[in-house]
């Protein structure tokens, strides 16, 4: 029963935080081929503050709302053509971006130090996916690709990756003093 209650409220929590990712998605920088977004910042959060499985399944909620056509996706876009057109990579690589932020989390601690670490990571995580797709979508050189798809980002996606750190930290810890977060695991005596 109380293994059940936990696991429908960090369904609850990761759908919600799926509307916060689709939310951040709208403030947008415009730039030629990919637009700077608040995407990155919303799955830095997601995977700070609820983990591997429910920080991943927060980016896979809203991945799937986006390609079924709600517009969560950057300028209010979605479908199936935004996640296999040029910024496809970026938006895939998340998945594998909150992967790594929570499990680095999970394997060390949840610190501020730690989470910067995780951050940094997934942020390279997804510019790096998001490149590598852009290359071969858009029939691009490893040097366009780089210089467009890679470089505009590192200085904001290093700042978004600290805030992320940051704020996902200490809302983590303000959701665990409050139970939100705290395990079902408990003792049966």
């Amino acid at each position: 029963m109380v293994e059940s209650r936990f696991k429908l409220r960090m369904m609850i929590i990761s759908a919600l935080f799926a509307a916060i990712i689709g939310v951040l998605a709208q403030i947008t920088i415009p730039l030629p081929i990919v637009p700077i977004t608040g995407q990155t910042l919303a799955i830095g959060l997601a995977a700070t503050i609820l983990g591997t499985r429910y920080g991943t399944l927060s980016v896979v909620i809203y991945l799937c709302m986006g390609a079924i056509g709600v517009p969560v996706f950057a300028q209010m876009q979605a479908g199936f053509g935004i996640l296999f057109g040029p910024t496809g990579g970026y938006l895939i690589g998340f998945i594998p971006t909150a992967l790594i932020i929570g499990y680095f989390l999970e394997k060390t601690s949840f610190t501020l130090k730690n989470a910067i670490i995780a951050n940094v990571l997934g942020m390279f995580m997804a510019l790096t996916f998001g490149t590598v797709w852009l290359k071969m979508i858009a029939d691009l050189s490893w040097t366009a690709a780089f210089t467009g798809g890679f470089a505009p980002f590192l200085i904001v996606g290093l700042m978004k990756a600290v805030m992320a750190a940051w704020a996902g930290i200490a809302v983590r810890n303000r959701l665990k003093s409050t139970n939100l977060l705290n395990t079902w695991r408990v003792e049966v005596k």
